[in-house]
């Protein structure tokens, strides 16, 4: 990989928030405590449903006090935006796409936590080599060399980040997206849409099922929701890329342990040979 890489994440959208209330109406629908949100900290949240079930995850920037971008699969845009708007009742906020204005990219290598420095971005690891930037289409990217997209997904899913697409909008509750490994949640913001349902799987520590990652060598693409049987486990898709060297990597919420015998299996449910890798951080 060069000092410095760009990769154009086509596959992503923005929302605009724009108005007095724009804060106060995310902090009520959020996972995340969006009242502390400020300029050049940007966050990962859970749109819920009222059964606690993730609609989409999105990536809060603040332009200001009274303006919030929403970054998500663009594929979700159109559908999040009029669900926020079910929400809004007397609401002084105004939602809207704002793809016209806005696009996202990529940056990694070296030299990236310096060319994000002057832009609105966000860490996409520890050490700053991966960096998400969101930039006016009108801006150019900086001088870097071109990568293909789906080496970011890769990245991604090395990093046990997850994704919500429109095929499984509603598919999974926040703990099997390991939402509350990847400071996704709080559990101290107060009531939010899904919120009790959240709040009961934490405390009660009833959480059966997990995303986790594995490698497979098929190379007919995995798409997200796809219903697999990983030995006698089942298991469905929450995203996959091309591993180096060939196959696949792929998240995918399962059981910890081969608790449900094969013969359960739907008749959808495709069986693959994987092996099961590491995460970067624990979900025992």
């Amino acid at each position: 990989m060069p000092d410095l890489a760009h990769f154009a994440l086509e596959h992503l959208g923005v929302l605009s928030l724009r108005g007095a209330d724009a804060r106060g109406f995310l902090q009520g629908q959020l996972s995340n405590d969006v009242a502390g949100l400020e300029p050049g900290a940007p966050l990962l949240g859970g749109l819920h449903n009222a059964q606690g079930r993730c609609l989409a995850l999105l990536r809060v920037f603040a332009l200001d006090s009274e303006q919030l971008l929403a970054v998500l699969p663009r594929d979700l845009v159109s559908a999040m935006g009029a669900h926020l708007q079910r929400y809004r009742l007397r609401a002084k906020v105004q939602i809207e796409s704002a793809e016209a204005q806005w696009r996202m990219y990529g940056l990694h290598g070296p030299d990236a936590a310096a060319a994000a420095r002057t832009r609105l971005h966000m860490p996409m690891d520890a050490g700053g080599l991966r960096q998400l930037i969101l930039a006016p289409r009108a801006e150019g990217v900086p001088e870097s060399d071109p990568q293909p997209e789906f080496h970011w997904h890769a990245e991604d899913i090395a990093a046990g980040l997850p994704q919500v697409f429109a095929a499984t909008s509603g598919a999974f509750t926040a703990q099997m997206l390991n939402l509350d490994r990847v400071e996704a949640l709080s559990m101290s913001k107060g009531c939010y849409t899904g919120q009790e349902i959240i709040a009961r799987a934490h405390y009660l520590g009833t959480v059966k099922r997990r995303m986790r990652r594995f490698l497979t060598p098929e190379e007919k693409t995995l798409a997200p929701g796809a219903s697999l049987l990983l030995g006698d486990r089942r298991a469905r898709v929450v995203r996959a890329a091309p591993a180096e060297g060939g196959g696949q990597e792929f998240l995918a919420v399962t059981t910890a342990a081969a608790a449900e015998a094969a013969q359960s299996a739907g008749e959808s449910d495709r069986r693959i040979t994987a092996a099961e890798l590491a995460l970067p951080y624990s979900i025992d």
